[in-house]
């Protein structure tokens, strides 16, 4: 028996974007390990991919085609072959698109993959061929996304290894513990070296428990609590007024507004000491190099985007901007600007945007003329991963929608599906990954032949084309042939991407940009329209927006049905707010039926503070009920002084099939945030009750 070793990349929704080795053994993987060599992996990886040949070899994968038989979330499926799922989807389309339009047609995907050709190109080119509906993909950061290239221009971060020069790291709203793991050991060296780390987050997260303050505010508050920071550090006259004449525009309009933002008041909405609140702008005014690491769960509320623009102000504030180890971390997805991932040649004019964030209500009537009549689920699980989960699950039970998923495993979603294709694994697929916390490109090495009959996104993308008589040769190459035509096209635009090669990259070996500085905005020329931090944004201000940092109370309109009113008692009558960050050892809702990832997590769970739990009569161990006029789930309930009074914490990735049939998410509002579309999973007001408890009837 000969052994290989196979590079390649994890292709989970993390910045880390770790490099891999797969050993193989007469066609199957027998090993799984992190590459020794890789500089950011480093020869480890986290909890969640460290038993990755448990996914890749689940008895449970998805090996052949299926067509429904039976009702939808029945359960009844027959086998099918390639040839009769293909024929029966470009038939069914073709009919759909001869009575209602293109745009009847939405694909829906996100973050199974980050890979350039299975996830990138393949969510655009064969939809924007056809002529179907365009997807938001807003689910996840587009608000501080937005608010970053409208303050700073682009979204730079330094490398990891740059906190070694940080004298202080606010890590805000962000568990790098569970979500940028790798990040960690460069902290805990800054940190050994005399580096102070403080995280604000409403949570005690495992990131939290190793930091040397943590501050708790309320969930939605981050915003005030930034703008309050402001308002000390420029009442003691902390600021740095000369680099804000120099590098910023709209420093007087934001002045004047700070100015009502002094400490009594914030304390009063963060729930936070006064003196906590000015000890920390203290702090940080007077300590350089600082950074603030940030990431998105800080953003998912309905004033996100505005969130983000007021921690964006405190290192304009205090000339931190270009310094090496101090300004902001957030994301390195700006130094990776594709072109060529979808020719607009033969394509129809774009058809309209469907948020993602509001699928339920899109499948149930709030999208019409055309309404949505076909539904193409890939590298997602929307019935788990996505707000207001019940209204997803009656949209999908509708008998006149036909919907297709690509999935490895019979999901939540793809339960309510008409037709299920087997998807192949990052380990049956070639690929190129970006990262968003690092700037090196991996090639992903294909390592086995698919299991059973799977097939990758891309594959299926041919074969749709074909089905539906496209004949366009981008929709028709090689994954290599897509990936060097990108490289290719992108070093026109790119200065970082020239000198990179396919055949440099499958020698399995990380391949960085070529970038001028590794600091981000070193030379203090920001790419935004005046060249300088824009505390006031004209682009904003055009879009009908708040063109300052600014904070506004959370109204989340919590709504019953008339006919049917809670009945509470007194001691119920006050909800509390949910969050739903990561879970340790799920990405979402991947890995989230791997045996040995289950029993690390535990049972589904929600944390609550125990004056919380006193008021209600809950115990530690106690099964309840959290619901909203949304819908409901049941839990376990954990009393613990790690989260807040006021906050509930239930970590989200669960699958609703393994769990009594719902999750969280079942909870989560569906509304939008402040800027571009964001979700707002976190400004979720519920009521929480022992299980048995029928003094309060929904």
């Amino acid at each position: 028996m000969t052994m290989q070793r196979i590079h390649g990349a994890c292709p989970h929704d993390c910045p880390d974007t770790c490099g891999i080795i797969t050993e193989v053994e007469d066609g199957r993987a027998v090993n799984f390990y992190a590459d020794p060599e890789h500089p950011i992996t480093e020869g480890w990886l986290c909890a969640k991919v460290r038993p990755y040949l448990e996914r890749v070899y689940h008895p449970d994968r998805l090996q052949y085609p299926l067509r429904r038989v039976g009702p939808k979330g029945s359960g009844q499926w027959a086998r099918i072959t390639w040839a009769e799922a293909i024929s029966e989807i470009a038939s069914r389309w073709q009919e759909i698109i001869a009575q209602y339009g293109a745009a009847a047609i939405l694909p829906y995907s996100y973050s199974g993959t980050l890979g350039l050709v299975q996830m990138t190109v393949t969510s655009s080119r064969l939809w924007n061929r056809l002529g179907a509906s365009q997807l938001q993909r807003s689910i996840c950061g587009a608000a501080a996304e937005y608010a970053v290239e409208a303050t700073l221009g682009a979204r730079h971060s330094q490398p990891y290894e740059d906190v070694a020069h940080s004298k202080l790291v606010i890590i805000w709203g962000h568990n790098p513990v569970s979500t940028a793991p790798h990040f960690m050991p460069q902290l805990k060296n800054a940190q050994r070296n005399g580096c102070r780390v403080v995280v604000i987050d409403p949570r005690r997260t495992r990131t939290a428990r190793g930091a040397d303050w943590h501050l708790a505010p309320l969930p939605n508050t981050d915003g005030v609590l930034a703008l309050g920071l402001a308002h000390v550090i420029v009442a003691e006259n902390l600021h740095n007024e000369a680099w804000l004449e120099n590098y910023t525009v709209g420093w007087p309009q934001l002045r004047e507004r700070l100015a009502t933002y002094e400490p009594a008041r914030v304390a009063a909405i963060t729930g936070l000491p006064e003196q906590d609140i000015v000890n920390l702008a203290r702090l940080y005014a007077t300590t350089q190099p600082a950074l603030i690491k940030f990431a998105d769960g800080l953003q998912r509320h309905q004033h996100g985007g505005q969130t983000v623009r007021a921690l964006l102000a405190l290192p304009a504030l205090t000339g931190q901007y270009g310094v090496r180890g101090g300004g902001v971390a957030y994301s390195t997805s700006g130094y990776f600007k594709w072109a060529g991932v979808s020719p607009e040649g033969n394509c129809p004019p774009p058809a309209r945007s469907v948020n993602m964030n509001r699928l339920g209500a899109a499948l149930t009537g709030e999208v019409t003329d055309p309404p949505i009549m076909s539904l193409y689920v890939f590298g997602s699980n929307p019935a788990a991963i996505a707000p207001n989960a019940g209204k997803i699950v009656e949209g999908l039970q509708r008998e006149d929608l036909f919907t297709v998923v690509h999935e490895l495993f019979m999901t939540d979603t793809a339960d309510y599906a008409d037709i299920v294709l087997p998807a192949t694994s990052q380990l049956e697929h070639a690929d190129l990954h970006k990262a968003y916390g690092h700037t090196m490109l991996t090639y992903n090495h294909p390592a086995i032949p698919p299991l059973g009959e799977s097939k990758s996104n891309w594959e299926v993308m041919n074969l749709l084309a074909a089905a539906l008589g496209f004949k366009e040769p981008w929709l028709h190459q090689s994954v290599d042939e897509v990936i060097e035509e990108i490289l290719m096209a992108s070093a026109q635009h790119n200065p970082a991407f020239r000198g990179i090669t396919l055949a440099q990259l499958k020698q399995g070996r990380p391949v960085p940009l070529a970038l001028d500085s590794a600091t981000p905005f070193a030379d203090l020329r920001f790419p935004t329209s005046s060249g300088k931090v824009e505390l006031f944004s004209q682009r904003l201000a055009e879009a009908g927006h708040d063109p300052l940092p600014g904070w506004t109370d959370p109204q989340e309109v919590v709504s019953y049905d008339s006919a049917s009113p809670p009945r509470l008692l007194a001691h119920f009558a006050s909800p509390l707010t949910l969050i739903s960050g990561a879970a340790h050892h799920f990405v979402t809702s991947s890995m989230a039926n791997q045996p040995s990832l289950l029993e690390r997590e535990g049972t589904p769970f929600v944390e609550i503070n125990p004056a919380d739990a006193a008021i209600r009569s809950i115990t530690d161990g106690d099964t309840v009920v959290v619901e909203n006029e949304r819908g409901w789930c049941t839990l376990r309930a954990v009393v613990t002084e790690a989260v807040r009074p006021g906050v509930l914490a239930s970590p989200k990735g669960r699958w609703s099939k393994l769990d009594g049939g719902r999750n969280v998410n079942w909870t989560t509002p569906d509304a939008l945030a402040d800027l571009a579309g964001q979700s707002t999973f976190h400004s979720n007001r519920v009521w929480i009750r022992k299980a048995e408890d029928r003094r309060w009837r929904m």
